[in-house]
């Protein structure tokens, strides 16, 4: 039983993990867009990386690790 419940811990734990990184890259996602707006330099860093780490999630190619 407690094996089970170790395992479902995990699990959620992995999952929260997940939220909380689409979380962080929206909050990125937002701020950089903010950046933009006011003309601060270096914007548009963010979007660069999250479209990059998209390509890489979805055509399996090199990048993030999970």
């Amino acid at each position: 039983m407690t094996k089970k419940l170790d395992h479902m811990e995990e699990e959620q734990e992995a999952r929260l993990d997940e939220i909380e990184g689409t979380l962080r890259g929206h909050i990125g996602l937002i701020e950089d867009s903010l950046d933009r707006i006011e003309g601060k330099p270096n914007a548009g860093k963010q979007e660069k990386l999250y479209n990059q780490r998209t390509r890489d999630e979805k055509g399996g190619g090199k990048g993030q690790d999970k």
